[in-house]
């Protein structure tokens, strides 16, 4: 299901228990064995810099993967520690623009057009009888109703993915809830032990049982574990 991520690349966290071979190498080497692809460090964690000793550990890149600097500070790295990832202040901005976006979309679009069937309908009209409704029909369907038509012409400041109507159509909690986890994790996360935990499908439904579950499984680790973000294509 396309989203408002403008990076055609999956993102995947790999995480290890502390003591663990961490570096670029080893993260690679997982996602190569469990889900046979390659992928490239992603810079998408913000580090986090004690509030007291911050002046100075700003400037240091110890236990981070692949860090990128501003004005010689580090502020954004492929992983780390994760103690030295700033995983509260990415949750934070990602659901504060979510939330931006959805307020926009109430205004400009849930204000002016009735509700919309959503993707998730006219999909399973196509796996129903592929004969009778093409992908392609599928999609007509969907993308001629006037709320989508008008999500797919708005101009304005922030895009709006007709394909996360079901989201929109959810709530502003719903919304930001689920880009806030997705800030976290990404599209799939391996474990310490190797098992990897993505959505079932592609339905709202299951991303937000995933993140939950990969959330949970995040929050439960060590400080002193190591996390790397790896883009996929």
């Amino acid at each position: 299901m396309p989203t408002n991520n403008p990076l055609t690349d999956q993102v995947v966290t790999v995480c290890f228990n502390p003591g663990d071979d961490a570096d670029w190498f080893a993260a690679s080497e997982k996602v190569n064995d469990l889900m046979d692809a390659s992928g490239t460090p992603a810079r998408r964690f913000r580090v986090r810099h004690p509030r007291f000793i911050g002046w100075l550990t700003r400037f240091l890149g110890y236990y981070l993967l692949d860090a990128a600097r501003k004005f010689g500070a580090v502020t954004l790295a492929a992983g780390g520690r994760k103690s030295r990832l700033d995983l509260p202040g990415m949750s934070m901005i990602a659901a504060n623009d979510a939330i931006a976006r959805w307020g926009a979309w109430h205004m400009h679009i849930n204000a002016t057009t009735r509700p919309a069937r959503v993707w998730e309908d006219f999909l399973a009209q196509h796996h129903a009888d592929p004969a009778k409704v093409t992908l392609t029909e599928a999609r007509r369907r969907f993308e001629q109703q006037p709320r989508v038509l008008a999500m797919l012409a708005y101009a304005g400041g922030h895009v709006f993915d007709p394909y996360e109507l079901s989201l929109y159509q959810a709530g502003e909690a719903t919304y930001a809830g689920l880009y806030w986890r997705v800030a976290l994790i990404g599209d799939a996360l391996i474990t310490t032990d190797g098992r990897i935990m993505r959505p079932a499908t592609d339905t709202a439904a299951d991303r937000l049982r995933f993140l939950n579950d990969a959330c949970m499984y995040l929050r439960g680790l060590s400080n002193r574990a190591r996390l790397c973000a790896v883009a996929i294509a």
